[in-house]
């Protein structure tokens, strides 16, 4: 329960962090001496899609809450048998990392209208992305080798589960950011696309973040630190 509430409190602070960013608080009828259009200035500081966006990952934020809620759970159980994390892991998190930071370079770099900046960070981001999720079916197939196959424990399907979830969004992700950068590579204008350059760093951004929680899930790390934060609480 206290690493649900924690991964909760995470993505409300990012939220807060997110939403402080739009303006949602600003009250251009109040300022002296501008004439503001209230509907333009809605809709430049907060666009539908960047809505949109954030609503989709509120939702799929809750998805992965219950998930690591229902793990914790169930791991006190009797028949749980801790299932050994694959080196090959912190390899993959290592490229995602990579991956997005690559998007984060190209939201800078449509900011600057560097096209050539642009192709490369979504070129390297995308190409990242592939390479995580190749890396997990590795991990997948290390331990079906070593015999933890799906139905054989509860912590075997847990890990094969969230892994899969975690991968299928990545893989929603990469249509975007296929598209977008299909756009760029074709001569449409950066400025046209900075939005959807945004968005596809935003959503990576939230997808590593989602990873780096189920890692120190799987890996125990969420236990200690929860421990660590009772100890300072207490």
């Amino acid at each position: 329960m206290s690493a649900i509430l924690l991964f909760m409190a995470g993505i409300a602070a990012i939220a807060g962090w997110w939403l402080s960013q739009q303006r949602l608080t600003a009250k251009p009828w109040l300022e002296e001496g501008v004439m503001v259009d209230l509907r333009e200035e809605g809709t430049a500081s907060l666009p539908p899609a960047k809505i949109g966006l954030g609503v989709f990952l509120a939702v799929v934020g809750s998805l992965f809450a219950l998930f690591i809620s229902a793990y914790s759970m169930r791991m006190n159980m009797v028949d749980w048998r801790t299932l050994p994390v694959p080196a090959l892991l912190w390899f993959n998190t290592a490229v995602l990392v990579l991956s997005s930071v690559a998007l984060q370079g190209a939201h800078m770099a449509a900011r600057r209208s560097d096209v050539d900046g642009v192709i490369v960070g979504l070129c390297v981001g995308g190409a990242s992305a592939v390479i995580f999720l190749i890396g997990q079916l590795l991990a997948w197939r290390e331990l079906s080798v070593a015999g933890y196959f799906l139905a054989s424990n509860p912590a075997n399907s847990f890990f094969y589960l969230i892994t899969a979830v975690h991968g299928l969004h990545l893989m929603g992700g990469l249509v975007a950011l296929g598209r977008t950068t299909a756009k760029v590579w074709h001569g449409a204008a950066v400025t046209e696309l900075r939005l959807s350059v945004e968005l596809c760093a935003i959503y990576w951004h939230f997808l590593l973040l989602v990873w780096l929680v189920l890692l120190g899930l799987l890996t125990g790390w969420t236990d200690n630190f929860v421990d660590i934060c009772r100890q300072l609480l207490t």
